[in-house]
């Protein structure tokens, strides 16, 4: 997916923040110019990914954890899906319990996701509509820090999410081949999870390509500094 390292490098001083819960959701439709992906624009004063385009999302809450009653074999998938990353760590082990409590796991970030995409954009969306897709924590040289879970999302034919979050300035349907070559034109700003998996995205042509295709889910821990060697590469050619 990228050619980031995925292995853990300690921060210089020696203190890591423990990284939070989140979760964020690609939501994508198909248009006549290629795929579309709904995302936000973050006001510049926010504290995490100040001025940058990012999916809808966020951290995974005490709520989250319970409330819900999802199908079995949906919860099993999902944990399956997670089985490389911190939520599913134990899902392989072979005992009951671990096993049961990597599909809690997975039912409360995938809550977590459903319930950010209705607060920030309106939209209801199903649970048999997310897709586990990628798993990326920040670097640990960073002050705040997200073991951040990606769906990939097929809303309903005609569902249209709004804008209606204060985290951003605006929200839209923009197509992923237009996000990427405004971002490489300067005229807007990604941070590398959004990049990447934008990048990964746009080689396919429909939702249901991205849909059906092979894909498991590699946790990504990107290197010390990498986080703003990213973004000085990029200020770097305007």
């Amino acid at each position: 997916m990228t050619d980031l390292p995925t292995q853990n490098h300690p921060a210089a001083d020696g203190t890591i923040s423990e990284p939070r819960l989140a979760a964020s959701v690609i939501l994508l439709r198909d248009a006549p110019g290629g795929l579309e992906a709904f995302v936000q624009h973050r006001v510049s004063t926010m504290d995490f990914a100040a001025g940058m385009v990012v999916f809808p999302g966020g951290r995974v809450d005490a709520a989250d954890e319970s409330g819900w009653d999802y199908p079995a074999d949906l919860l099993q998938r999902h944990a399956a899906a997670w089985c490389s990353s911190s939520i599913g760590a134990d899902a392989n082990s072979g005992t009951g319990t671990s096993s049961t409590q990597a599909e809690t796991n997975a039912g409360t970030v995938l809550t977590a996701a459903i319930r950010e995409v209705q607060e920030e954009s309106g939209l209801s969306i199903s649970a048999a509509d997310l897709r586990p897709w990628a798993n990326w924590i920040t670097p640990t040289d960073m002050p705040k820090r997200f073991d951040t879970y990606f769906y990939l999302a097929k809303p309903s034919p005609g569902a249209e999410p709004q804008h209606q979050t204060t985290e951003a300035w605006q929200s839209l349907w923009m197509p992923v081949a237009g996000i990427l070559e405004a971002e490489a034109a300067g005229t807007l700003k990604l941070m590398p999870p959004t990049y990447y998996l934008l990048k990964e995205i746009a080689g396919f042509e429909t939702v249901d390509a991205v849909w059906s295709a092979e894909h498991a889910v590699v946790p990504v821990l990107a290197p010390v500094g990498s986080l703003a060697a990213f973004l000085k590469e990029r200020e770097s050619r305007h």
